[in-house]
């Protein structure tokens, strides 16, 4: 079964997340929702979709698909997963290991292991793990709001939705004390500081200050992500257990992470680390390491979905990211939004879904 065509689509909409008047998206500063999705065609006739990081960045990642990843793909055989996506990551590395190549890679693997379960007739998770899951539970991931007014009243409308684990992208801790305050103190808080502090006694005096708020994680502590070893001596100092992995770029990176003990929760991101194929190396090196794994998927396309597919069927249970924004036009229609805190698993062959291009 060989590859004879790849396309991308820029799907874009607007959304809302409940920030008060004149507010921006968050830390990313968003002003529309871009999802990157990427089809690949086979001459058996079977499809599959893929997803590249990611949101403001899409059209970058898009011309590195179209331009370079794209042509290399035609005439491959899609049935060796690991030999294509060796033949391409070794083709284009002098593009850099993450980033924008390293995203349309992700797309590409995403897509191919959705093509290879509709040939076995399987939903994507029957072939990746046993559990079976028919559900997978949720958690709020908030964007950054900056404002203690603004948590808390998204805190209360998250609970009221059903999630029963919440994250925040706050430092300021006024905003964290106001979460705390609005959510039964039963449900963690897990916080997303996207490496604001500067020195390792910053990063531990925070861990300190939050240290009795029933925090679930301090993730990225500090600047820059790839510091590892600032991450472990953290952690080794940390009042509250550390996360981090989202902007890793290979697989290589993960085998430092826990060469170092450097966390407590490794968050591998299925559209930026090489997507389904690196996630299950790195599922492996996580249990090898006794290393919890919840992946890192603030995004609404088959990046999530595949997620979705691979909590459904690890051993451990683990709860999926899900951005809370309402999308005015999400690529799945109302598919993946959670219900009382939990999202189905689809049972079709593949990924389960379709998307709905524009």
């Amino acid at each position: 079964m060989k590859i004879t065509r790849v396309t991308t689509h820029h799907h874009r909409t607007d959304f809302t997340y409940g920030a008060s008047a004149g507010g921006v998206g968050g830390n990313l500063h968003l002003k529309a929702m871009d999802t990157l999705l990427v089809r690949v065609e086979t001459d058996a006739g079977i499809h599959g979709w893929g997803e590249g990081f990611g949101f403001t960045l899409v059209d970058t990642t898009k011309d590195a698909i179209d331009r370079l990843i794209g042509p290399a793909c035609i005439g491959q055989d899609v049935r060796d997963i690991a030999a294509l996506m060796r033949m391409l990551a070794r083709r284009f590395h002098n593009f850099g290991r993450n980033g924008p190549v390293t995203f349309g890679l992700s797309a590409i693997d995403i897509a191919l292991w959705d093509i290879r379960a509709k040939a076995a007739g399987k939903p994507l998770h029957a072939l990746l793990g046993n559990a079976a899951r028919r559900e997978v539970p949720a958690y709020a991931s908030l964007l950054r709001y900056g404002a203690p007014d603004d948590v808390a009243r998204n805190v209360t409308e998250a609970v009221a939705r059903g999630y029963r684990h919440i994250k925040l992208h706050e430092f300021d801790l006024r905003c964290i004390r106001a979460a705390r305050d609005a959510a039964p103190r039963e449900i963690p808080l897990m916080l997303d500081i996207n490496c604001v502090w500067d020195t390792e006694a910053e990063a531990v005096q925070f861990c300190e200050d939050v240290a009795g708020l029933n925090i679930g994680w301090v993730e990225e502590p500090i600047w820059p992500p790839e510091d590892i070893p600032a991450i472990a001596r953290i952690r080794a100092a940390a009042a509250t257990p550390i996360s981090a992995g989202e902007c890793n770029g290979t697989v290589e990176d993960f085998c430092r992470t826990f060469e170092t003990r450097a966390v407590d929760v490794a968050q591998p991101s299925i559209t930026k680390i090489g997507g389904m194929s690196a996630m299950l190396e790195i599922a492996e090196l996580a249990r090898e390491a006794g290393v919890r794994l919840v992946p890192h998927c603030p995004y609404f396309g088959p990046g999530l979905l595949a997620t979705l597919h691979f909590l459904a069927a690890t051993e451990e249970a683990e709860p999926i990211e899900i951005y809370f924004a309402d999308l005015l036009r999400a690529p799945y229609g109302d598919a993946l939004v959670p219900k009382g805190g939990m999202i189905a698993v689809p049972e079709a062959p593949g990924l389960g879904y379709e998307p709905i291009l524009d």
